[in-house]
């Protein structure tokens, strides 16, 4: 497309024309170079904006169906929706059994069922699976937007007693299941940073279970780091922490089940699995 810078006049001389058209094209260039600068401001906010919609509108949903199952009411499915994974679509109501009762007074709390426990582990699991069957829908998330997508899946497979609340966050408890308003299952999510970091986060795992609760989880995500080193490292270190008395064995070539005693009592057993998965990296590209 050509452009003209028309000159007219009657006593026009080749030095006023030629001031006249310098002046015309000086103009056009700052012109241009403020809309550079404009354009540029815009493209170096644009990520942050699109960031903040997003954030936001993960936190309605996410405060939308708080609201939903803190009702305390059955939520009907829509007819015709598939399912992104393959578990039952149904919700389930986990077996929560109380331990038998000794003779002093006092009301047994509930314990989470074993088969109960292999069906959250088998959810978490399945949920990994589209995470590996889709790597592009994953592969920028952190720690939080993960550990929500699983929250996610459990939410839908399980219904909580009066508060409709089974799984929830609270603090730095990732994933945890609530009966009679008191946890019976804990996991706690975390991206590999090495040994001292793995023994830290059991640490923490131990210290949101009461004296009754036995069976919790270490999930861990691995990104940017050798998968096979990462397992192996994972089996010479857990023995290594403090409260750990043996290993029972091993569920595929990256979950490991082990076995604990409180902190507090060497003689009360903990089940703890730990699951390791490697997550989707982004690509970096450079223009």
């Amino acid at each position: 497309m050509k452009s003209t810078l028309p000159m007219k006049g009657a006593n026009l001389n080749p030095e006023s024309a030629k001031r006249e058209f310098s002046n015309e094209v000086q103009l056009i260039k700052q012109n241009l170079q403020n809309l550079k600068s404009a354009v540029d401001r815009h493209n170096s906010e644009l990520e942050r904006e699109i960031r903040q919609q997003v954030t936001q509108r993960k936190q309605k949903l996410l405060n939308d169906a708080h609201m939903a199952t803190s009702l305390g009411y059955p939520i009907r499915r829509r007819e015709g929706v598939p399912s992104t994974y393959a578990v039952p679509v149904q919700r389930r109501t986990p077996t929560i059994a109380p331990p038998p009762a000794s003779s002093s007074s006092f009301k047994p709390e509930p314990a989470l069922g074993m088969e109960e426990y292999e069906n959250i582990l088998e959810i978490i699991r399945n949920m990994v699976q589209v995470m590996e069957r889709s790597p592009k829908a994953f592969e920028n998330m952190g720690e939080e937007d993960l550990r929500t997508h699983f929250l996610v899946q459990l939410n839908a497979q399980y219904e909580g007693g009066a508060t409709g609340e089974t799984f929830n966050f609270q603090g730095k408890t990732d994933i945890l299941i609530r009966a009679e308003s008191r946890n019976v299952f804990i996991a706690e999510c975390k991206f590999w940073g090495g040994e001292k970091q793995f023994l830290e986060t059991i640490d923490q795992l131990l210290s949101y279970l009461s004296w009754r609760d036995t069976k919790a989880a270490v999930i861990i995500f691995n990104r940017n780091a050798n998968f096979s080193d990462v397992l192996k490292k994972i089996t010479d270190i857990t023995p290594k922490h403090k409260c750990y008395k043996r290993t029972t064995g091993s569920s595929g070539e990256s979950t490991f089940r082990y076995i604990f005693h409180q902190p507090n009592d060497p003689n009360r057993e903990i089940v703890v699995t730990v699951m390791a998965f490697d997550v989707p990296v982004a690509e970096h590209r450079t223009k």
